[in-house]
């Protein structure tokens, strides 16, 4: 049973837009910016799978539009490795304890893919409740 509000402890926002991938390629997520947030989750879904699997990418960087760079391993919750999604309709998902504002995740297809993926970001441990 549900209990504790969650609806306004949280902000969603689109981290990969749907989209359908018919190549092995890694495809560049949308810039997510953390300020007010002191955690997030990364959400991966499949929609429609011909062939192949996605996995995530997760970068980051201090400035908006900057160079961003790989997140390492140990300041990720849970390995890229294991966001692998090669059935529709399947979720996955990834932490991420950043130390920089901005992150991004990318999407990478492999095995001749031919798929529809698209992913969201769950930011949660706000400054300022309730979340807008």
């Amino acid at each position: 049973m549900a209990s504790v509000d969650l609806k306004n402890n949280i902000k969603q926002t689109n981290a990969f837009n749907i989209q359908a991938i018919a190549s092995d390629t890694t495809t560049a997520g949308n810039e997510i910016d953390l300020a007010g947030y002191e955690s997030v989750t990364l959400v991966l879904q499949a929609g429609a799978v011909t062939a192949g699997d996605a996995t995530l990418l997760i970068q980051e960087s201090d400035t908006s539009g900057g160079t961003f760079t790989d997140v390492a391993d140990t300041d990720l919750i849970g390995l890229e490795a294991d966001t692998k999604v090669d059935a529709a309709n399947a979720t996955t998902r990834i932490g991420v304890l950043s130390k920089k504002q901005y992150i991004k995740a990318s999407v990478v297809t492999a095995n001749s893919a031919s798929l529809t993926v698209g992913a969201i970001a769950i930011l949660g441990s706000a400054r300022h409740n309730p979340v807008d």
